[in-house]
């Protein structure tokens, strides 16, 4: 890797409380110095970042890479694609493969496949039962030592309380919090804070899109348990009103809500309930996603839109916070590496800018070519995502 200076680019890291225009100095793939008018040495590959923002590089903690076992809809190697050109320098995977990610084997399978194929890093997130059939827990500390940074049976909720309740005691001396699918949404959402204040066990709650369930956990955060949660950019910036002129392009899961539900999300993301964002990434084939509403599979893809999606949804949102939602909090959440420019930290930036671009779904790399958002004009795109030093993207039209 050629060491890298990046010149006069805005650097936004909540982690530091920085944002200021600096110069930032990437060596042997980690961060090597911030500061003021330096000096390029002879080996540096220079870049003009004036008139950009440089961030911690984005982490999007709930993404479907579909492999093993559904490579039709996407793989490791489409899927990680899609991440860095979308600004993301890591992801992490929902285990709703086939076989499921609910065993030491098949998460060491999926970690070499990573480890031959993937653009950027990639965090597996195990199941909290076997198959993902809601019965028998899976063995946490195997699985955590195998990789696994957190626990979700995805889709499906895990709907007996009790199995739940003995799955979060087994896994609570392991640093990596339950997530949960909340379907029906609020009554769950209400069970599982109950639950995490019984336990003690750190709970995050996957894509809330009631306003409802916002207040639940709110209200249990006040009373001090452990909850954080999510919010994509569909449920920031659609209403069940897009089924009618989009079709089975705008079903997924949780549905789109109403008017006063995506308000509720967006006074949720500036007053700080909400901790992430993350974009349910969840690529399907063109005939999935064609045809009949009722029939169509639930979910699209976003890996390539987000970034652009949330600045348009929440368009007053200050950078300190846009950063945090998309880098600092989901690190912290999932105790992994990055959220963080630190000196000495490991190099993965994100450069974006405030510069309006059209989404072409023909265009992207992943597999899964429906969104929402096709054709929207959207405020902020992404120009670089550097990995560990290694730049994995581009903007072609970007003369750095």
């Amino acid at each position: 890797m050629k060491p890298l200076l990046l010149k006069g680019g805005r650097i936004v890291d909540p982690a530091t409380s920085l944002d200021s225009l600096r110069d930032l100095r990437v060596r042997d793939g980690r961060i090597a110095e911030i500061g003021e008018h330096l000096d390029a040495a002879a080996d540096e590959e220079i870049v003009d970042a004036r008139g950009t923002v440089i961030a911690p590089g984005f982490i999007d903690m709930h993404v479907h890479l579909r492999e093993p076992g559904f490579e039709e809809k996407e793989t490791i190697a489409t899927g990680t694609l899609a991440a860095v050109n979308g600004g993301f320098t890591a992801v992490a995977c929902m285990p709703n493969t086939n076989p499921a990610l609910d065993d030491p084997t098949v998460l060491s399978a999926l970690m070499q496949t990573v480890q031959r194929e993937a653009r950027c890093r990639v965090y597996p997130i195990a199941a909290i039962t076997r198959g993902r059939e809601g019965r028998e827990p899976c063995d946490y500390a195997e699985l955590t030592a195998a990789g696994a940074v957190a626990f979700s049976d995805d889709g499906d909720s895990v709907e007996d309380a009790d199995v739940l309740r003995d799955a979060a005691l087994r896994a609570r001396p392991l640093d990596a919090p339950i997530v949960d699918h909340c379907l029906p949404e609020e009554t769950l959402v209400a069970r599982d804070v109950k639950l995490c204040a019984e336990t003690g066990k750190r709970w995050h709650i996957a894509h809330v899109s009631t306003a409802a369930a916002l207040e639940s956990i709110a209200a249990a955060r006040s009373r001090g348990v452990a909850v954080t949660c999510e919010v994509t950019p569909h449920h920031l910036t659609f209403t069940g009103a897009l089924v009618k002129e989009a079709g089975a392009a705008a079903k997924v899961n949780p549905p789109l809500r109403t008017q006063s539900d995506v308000d509720a999300l967006r006074r949720g993301v500036r007053d700080g309930t909400i901790d992430a964002f993350a974009s349910d990434h969840a690529p399907h084939t063109e005939q999935e996603k064609s045809g009949d509403f009722e029939r169509a599979a639930p979910g699209f893809s976003g890996l390539e839109v987000a970034v652009g999606a949330y600045a348009a949804a929440l368009a007053d949102l200050p950078l300190l916070r846009f950063v945090a939602l998309l880098s600092t909090n989901p690190a912290r959440i999932l105790k992994i590496r990055g959220g963080t420019l630190a000196p000495k930290e490991a190099a993965d930036i994100t450069i974006f800018a405030d510069r309006p671009w059209r989404v072409d779904p023909a265009a992207f790399a992943s597999k899964g070519k429906c969104t929402p958002f096709a054709g929207r004009r959207l405020p902020r795109r992404i120009l670089a995502t550097i990995v560990g030093g290694a730049v994995r993207y581009r903007a072609p039209d970007w003369e750095a």
